[in-house]
């Protein structure tokens, strides 16, 4: 699992710095994910093929998160694009994007499927045989939706040892990887633990978006490996975090400690501040294991 920073400022875009954007590398699949001014600027600058994008998810409405939505689109029809594309935000989305399609009289060579989200529950957006994605429902000035991805639980691994020694035929070992036990020709039942070895223990992502500081998140994000949480501002302006519905660093790390994450990774940042490093001092005194995202930055989990 891989999670590329496009962009992780907020509000407006500068020469320096980008707003919010990322790309989440799980199981073959490469999702985007939001879509601010610039992003596709960004795939290019981190070499990230365009391609293999297949699903996007906006979690949100205001501009800093979707506005470069169109302009990649728009891209995708130069390149020619077919492969079917998913939107998945909320509620609107599609009206948005298709009358901007309409008005500039183009039309995309592939199929564009919008999945509005209108539900203030978790659930179930994608799934497939190997990633399921869940929506975490975030309070922000607007319907906000944070995502959860989480791969699924692999096949067991063989024992080659045991495998040898028993004697056993290949025919039988997707039965044995899917964690089926084998019989042997004598009758001998031999079972799955003493063949196999347990699969690699699946990981997870939460993405929270723009949120007030909101414990309700805690149950859906519990003990996932890797927690990015907006942190506009410092604690010296909680009240303004309030107000514009936004967290501050020590709230970030307060739900990843009462989260017991693995990791938390920072984001969001308000351009007042003269170092982001500010974010990690402050995260740290509750949380240990903090992380700054910048623009450009990757970490693999």
């Amino acid at each position: 699992m891989k999670l590329t920073i496009l962009g992780c400022y907020a509000a407006t875009p500068r020469t320096i710095t980008n707003p919010t954007s990322q790309v989440l590398e799980i199981k073959n699949h490469m999702f985007l994910i939001d879509c601010g001014e610039g992003t596709q600027v960004q795939l290019r600058k981190n070499k990230l093929k365009f391609s293999k994008i297949n699903h996007i998810f906006i979690s949100h409405l205001h501009g800093d998160h979707f506005y470069g939505l169109i302009g990649l689109l728009s891209t995708f029809m130069l390149l020619n694009r077919q492969t079917d594309l998913h939107v998945y935000g909320p509620k609107g989305i599609k009206d948005i994007i298709l009358l901007q399609l309409r008005y500039s009289n183009s039309f995309t060579p592939y199929k564009l499927y919008f999945h509005e989200l209108r539900s203030k529950e978790s659930e179930v957006v994608f799934e497939d045989k190997k990633v399921i994605v869940k929506t975490i429902p975030l309070k922000h000035r607007i319907y906000t939706n944070g995502f959860l991805f989480a791969e699924k639980k692999g096949d067991r691994k063989l024992n080659p040892k045991a495998i040898e020694f028993y004697e056993i035929e290949k025919c039988y070992y997707p039965k044995i990887k899917s964690g089926g036990d084998i019989v042997l020709s004598d009758g001998t039942l031999i079972p799955n633990d003493k063949i196999t070895f347990d699969p690699i223990q699946p990981k997870s992502y939460a993405f929270c978006s723009d949120t007030v500081y909101d414990e309700k998140i805690i149950p859906i994000i519990n003990e996932c490996d890797m927690l990015y949480h907006e942190s506009t501002f410092l604690e010296s302006e909680v009240d303004l975090a309030e107000r514009t519905m936004h967290s501050t660093a020590k709230q970030a790390a307060m739900i990843a400690a009462k989260s017991r994450v693995k990791q938390l990774i920072l984001g969001h940042y308000s351009t007042r501040y003269d170092s982001i490093l500010s974010f990690k001092n402050e995260a740290e005194i509750i949380f240990p294991n903090v992380l700054l995202a910048d623009d450009g930055c990757s970490f693999e989990f």
